[in-house]
């Protein structure tokens, strides 16, 4: 792409204010919601994430089906973004809502087990390893639990991630590393926490400062994906697995490593299909359907460690320590139910394999448009999500996002996809599959991406 610098930002800028234009007057009703809900939430709806679309404000949806949307004025999507991956499953997947509706009717949450939960936790155990099981109320409670377990374990305060890392609400994890210097990301308050005595950051897939950051004998964990999808997709570098569980054990600091989104994977997320070994295993969103839900959980060493500090229930005496951790809705009967039918009707070996399939037909018709029109972009495929960077290269870490990132054109994009029916991850471009998501809209979206190429086209941003 051959762009003269002075006049870029303002081609980009007019282009946006155009599609924006296109959206408004063909979203009229949802815009008028929009209005109505400035009188009522903090920052326009029930979510402060729901501003975030480039259309200027978000559709207000009426009904959602599988892989498609109709929104309050009649029109229809592709949803590649699926709830920023809580959708996974698809809209309104019938196991899940049977699952859901019987056991509404029997009760949704008691502070007490249900025979489901059996199941749940041995099958828990036979996708993703032999483990000691808790449930949470999301990938945030997950996390925030294997922290708190780790500085229980280790009696040591830090926790060290990776630059650009995210995982959920955990204070510890709101940082990148900036043109060099470390500090909070994304707006983000400080919140009263010194992140400088709680927190480690270093780059992803850096064996070096990974080691020295670890030399320091003050980490109680390391937080990380198996790869970074929520800063750019940044694929993990040859060795970089093996090297930080080397490093983690002879440091005597435990391994978190948080599936929320590389259950996209497959069945037994990347953990299972490079058969990593985390001291603790969590993952979150899809794994119940949509119905808010975490789980984490223990390999028998860590669950022995825990146990040497807080035993087991004495049958004689009632358990009165929460651990801080935990709450009334985790594990309840509803949340139980739903996984029950994710894991046993929906994330199945075949829906995966359908689902890959889908991604990688995707990713290779975008790639195909970006080689035959000359463009220094690249598609990252991981399973059953890719994503467009508007980049020549796969970044290695979160510095390379920092400099190669075009916010801009990100933005253009994603305001063009909202106005030819297709939502992808508003924050970056992140496409994620579902089981009912077809040939057709793979077809669709390629359709789309090409119209964008040449709307850039004839704003004079590429030449032919």
């Amino acid at each position: 792409m051959r762009t003269v610098t002075v006049e870029r930002s303002e081609i980009v800028d007019r282009l946006i204010d155009a599609e924006q234009e296109r959206f408004r007057k063909t979203h009229p009703q949802s815009a008028a919601a929009w209005q109505e809900g400035q009188r009522h939430f903090l920052y326009g709806g029930p979510s402060h994430w729901m501003r975030r679309w480039a259309g200027g404000f978000p559709v207000y949806v009426d009904e959602a089906r599988g892989a498609h949307i109709c929104d309050i004025d009649g029109n229809d999507y592709i949803d590649f973004c699926l709830g920023d991956t809580g959708g996974m499953c698809g809209h309104a997947p019938d196991a899940v809502t049977e699952a859901a509706l019987r056991q509404l009717k029997r009760g949704a949450t008691m502070m007490l087990p249900t025979e489901d939960s059996l199941w749940v936790g041995a099958e828990l155990s036979r996708r993703f390893g032999p483990r000691q099981w808790t449930l949470t109320t999301s990938a945030t409670d997950a996390n925030r639990a294997a922290i708190r377990i780790a500085r229980m374990i280790t009696g040591r305060p830090k926790v060290l991630v990776f630059s650009g890392c995210y995982h959920g609400g955990v204070e510890e994890a709101h940082v990148e590393i900036r043109h060099g210097r470390v500090g909070l990301r994304n707006m983000i308050h400080p919140n009263g926490i010194d992140h400088a005595a709680v927190t480690r950051v270093v780059e992803f897939n850096d064996v070096a400062a990974l080691e020295a950051a670890l030399a320091h004998g003050d980490v109680a964990c390391v937080l990380a994906e198996p790869l970074m999808t929520n800063f750019g997709m940044i694929p993990v570098a040859a060795g970089f697995h093996r090297a930080l569980r080397e490093l983690t054990r002879r440091a005597g600091a435990l391994l978190v490593i948080d599936e929320t989104h590389t259950l996209s994977c497959g069945p037994k997320g990347y953990t299972g299909l490079h058969r990593l070994q985390p001291d603790i295993f969590v993952a979150g969103k899809a794994i119940a359907g949509g119905i808010p839900a975490g789980v984490f959980g223990l390999d028998q060493e860590t669950a022995e460690r825990l146990w040497a500090i807080v035993p087991h229930v004495n049958p004689r005496e009632r358990q009165s320590a929460h651990l801080g951790f935990g709450g009334t809705l985790a594990g309840n009967a509803l949340t139980v139910a739903t996984m029950r039918a994710v894991l046993e009707k929906v994330l199945t070996d075949e829906n995966y394999g359908r689902m890959i399939a889908t991604a990688t037909r995707l990713a290779e018709a975008a790639r195909g448009l970006i080689e035959a029109n000359h463009l220094p972009w690249h598609v990252t495929q991981i399973g059953a999500r890719a994503e467009i960077m508007f980049m020549p290269n796969q970044p290695r870490h979160g510095a390379d996002v920092i400099a190669g990132r075009q916010a801009d054109l990100e933005t253009l994009l994603h305001a063009f996809y909202m106005n030819e029916g297709i939502l992808v991850t508003p924050f970056h471009t992140m496409l994620l599959m579902c089981p009912a998501t077809s040939g057709a809209d793979i077809d669709r979206h390629t359709v789309a991406f090409g119209g964008f190429i040449d709307l850039l086209r004839q704003a004079g941003m590429i030449r032919s």
